[in-house]
């Protein structure tokens, strides 16, 4: 019984052995099937991840070119922008630099030129001094009489004749030239000012221009300056883009491009659309513009005085005279002005009325060219009338309105005159007698601290300043460096229209006394 009982036990442990074996062998199989499938799932999902992955990769390269390419474009269009800025700069300097050989090779000709006539001239002194000396001496050999006696016996004898009846005559002569002359005098000036009376105002040049906010300084000044820059090249103004809200300046010295800058800002402010192109267009549209206002303004001042066969070109530069101003009086209108008194007071004297009233309106016509041309506006208007053939008394009166040079005729009086009561009447100009004084005297001041100045003289308005130096400390070499160090100060330190001539005088005199 214990035998079976224990090949009982043996045989259900067996069993379960063998059925335990079976299992794990069971559980292996089906561990072995999961782990499969799992592998297969795992490919998949590897597979569908790399397909994904190339997409992707395939969408950024795309977007990535079509980006690359955007910017490429853009780079191009700013280096195509730029190359026509440098161009149009080289061509301005290739312009500016053949201006500049050009003069300097007709300064190098002159100076050539200069130079063989001081040549001759040396020779011909030196030829007349020796005839001189040769024919004095000859005539001491004959007369018995040195140089020295013959002068003076001379001199005593015309010095006894002449000067009781000098004396006589100039003494009548003023009495009744200065009795007649101020009576006619006040009534024709009295009279000039009556029928030619005009309003006293003051103009002044529009420097800035008004603009909606300041979102639009950003605009005008565009990507990288671009818009600025345009503005500037094609204007050739400055445009000062500062903290003031509100607003833009205009600086530029040429009161015309001034002008054709404002009136091309405010146009593409109210337009909105700002780019080169545009900017160009409306450039364009405004010299047009001005330049028919410039046209009209002097085809009216020519109707307004009566003035007519003018050159076509002299009337365009009298339009220009409407952007130019002196101490705040407008020069177009202070010509016209001019043109009428003289025109009165020719009338008053007798002196043909037409002539008088064309030299008045083109006396300052240099000043229509002051902002392009070098020089003084009366050696400019000088040139001006003599280019288009204007008569000779009309340029010499040009001449000598300032008294550059001295007057010959009743008409450059007549023109002095005129040109005085216009700019001397009340409300003509925003300079007062103070700061006109201390214009004088701060020009007096700086020319007169050099070494070596003894007096200045602010002469002509302020328009000239002559320095006395001493002799023994400033020669005939140091003259022409003084005339230029002092022309360098006065043009850092003082504010002035126009230009101002210096001329240094060196005079040296010799005393001795008879005891």
């Amino acid at each position: 019984m214990q035998i079976d009982l224990w090949i009982g036990i043996v045989g259900m442990a067996a069993t379960a052995i063998v059925g335990v074996v079976a299992g794990v062998l069971l559980r292996k199989a089906a561990a072995e099937k999961k782990l499969g499938s799992a592998e297969e799932q795992a490919r998949h999902i590897l597979e569908d991840a790399i397909k994904n992955a190339e997409s992707a990769k395939k969408e950024s390269i795309i977007s990535a070119k079509e980006e690359i390419f955007q910017l490429k474009r853009e780079a191009d269009f700013d280096v195509k922008e730029r190359r026509k800025e440098v161009s149009r700069l080289e061509r301005r300097v290739a312009q500016k630099e053949e201006t500049l050989d050009a003069k300097l090779e007709g300064i190098e000709k002159k100076e050539l030129a200069l130079q063989e006539k001081h040549k001759e001239a040396d020779r011909a002194r030196e030829e007349v001094r020796a005839t001189m000396e040769s024919q004095l001496a000859m005539l001491e050999k004959i007369a018995g009489l040195s140089r020295e006696d013959a002068k003076a016996e001379l001199v005593h004898k015309l010095d006894s004749e002449m000067q009781h009846e000098t004396a006589l005559k100039i003494a009548e002569y003023e009495e009744r030239f200065r009795d007649e002359a101020d009576a006619k005098a006040r009534d024709i000036l009295s009279l000039a000012i009556q029928r030619c009376a005009a309003d006293h105002v003051s103009e002044i040049s529009i420097s800035t221009v008004q603009i909606p906010g300041d979102e639009m300084k950003g605009r005008i000044i565009g990507r990288e300056g671009r818009n600025i820059r345009t503005i500037e090249t094609l204007t050739g103004v400055d445009l000062i883009i500062d903290d003031t809200p509100d607003v833009i300046t205009v600086s530029g010295f040429d009161p015309v491009r001034r002008e054709i800058a404002r009136i091309a800002l405010e146009k593409l402010v109210s337009d909105g659309r700002i780019h080169p192109a545009r900017i160009e267009e409306t450039v364009e549209k405004a010299k047009r513009e001005v330049d028919g206002a410039i046209k009209q303004a002097g085809e009216r001042a020519v109707f307004e005085t009566g003035v007519h066969g003018l050159h076509p070109e002299l009337i365009k530069l009298l339009g220009r005279m409407k952007y130019r101003t002196s101490y705040g009086q407008n020069a177009l209108r202070h010509s016209i002005e001019v043109s009428m008194l003289a025109g009165v007071i020719a009338d008053e004297l007798g002196v043909d009325v037409t002539t008088a009233k064309r030299a008045g309106l083109l006396h300052d016509i240099g000043k229509a060219v002051t902002a392009e041309v070098e020089g003084s506006h009366v050696q400019l208007g000088v040139d001006i009338a003599t280019k288009y053939k204007e008569s000779k008394e009309i340029i010499h009166s040009i001449m000598a309105h300032h008294n550059d040079t001295e007057s010959t005729s009743a008409l450059d009086f007549i023109i002095q005159a005129a040109d005085a009561i216009s700019a001397a009447r009340p409300g003509a100009r925003r300079e007062d007698v103070e700061n006109y004084i201390k214009r004088l005297q701060k020009l007096e001041e700086v020319a007169g601290d050099f070494e070596g100045v003894e007096k200045t003289f602010a002469i002509q308005a302020g328009r000239e300043v002559r320095i006395m130096v001493k002799p023994e400390l400033v020669d005939d070499d140091k003259m022409k460096i003084l005339a230029r160090d002092i022309a360098k100060k006065i043009e850092g330190e003082l504010d002035y229209p126009g230009q101002i001539k210096i001329s240094v005088i060196r005079e040296s005199r010799t005393v001795d006394y008879a005891k």
